[in-house]
């Protein structure tokens, strides 16, 4: 029991979380489903992109004391913003019909058209297209489960941050 608990096999297992969640968002809402991602979808996939590679890399150097803490707080940093960026997503779905932003020009657009950081300034804001409840699972919004795997994956990191490793 002691071994799956290890810091690498945490790190694996925030891999697999990550892996699980992109496979989720690819194959089956957007492949099975045909639902294309918002801008704001893409951040959070970036974000938890970010997270799995730095809990791969965490498993593979699978440093001691100091390294593994660091490894698992920028791992939860990642975890965070993305959460921040899903609750900001779950927001503006929430929004009153009449607040909500106009729709605006598409990701490939602002890319190819602006300046990159007035297109991750409006990618952040959100528009309209992002305050669409297009699928629902348990009740929950896209964003909402989103924030949920960013919460589950910040808690694991946290708890790999601060937690006692003998002989470690």
């Amino acid at each position: 029991m002691l071994q799956i608990l290890s810091p690498r096999w945490v790190f694996i297992g925030l891999v697999l979380f990550a892996l699980i969640a992109m496979l989720f968002a690819r194959v089956y809402l957007q492949g099975h489903l045909g639902l294309e991602a918002c801008p704001l979808c893409m951040t959070q996939r970036l974000f938890v992109v970010l997270w799995g590679s730095i809990a791969l890399a965490g498993a593979i150097h699978n440093p001691p004391g100091w390294g593994r803490r660091v490894y698992a707080a920028l791992c939860g940093l990642a975890a965070a913003t993305g959460g921040a960026v899903a609750a900001r997503h779950v927001w503006l779905q929430n929004l009153p019909e009449d607040q909500v932003p106009a729709c605006g020009p598409s990701l490939d657009y602002m890319l190819e058209n602006f300046p990159f950081s007035e297109t991750l300034r409006l990618v952040l804001m959100g528009d309209g297209n992002c305050a669409e409840t297009v699928w629902t699972f348990l009740g929950l919004s896209i964003p909402e489960q989103t924030l949920a795997v960013f919460c589950v994956a910040l808690l694991v990191c946290l708890w790999q941050t601060v937690r006692y490793v003998p002989n470690n």
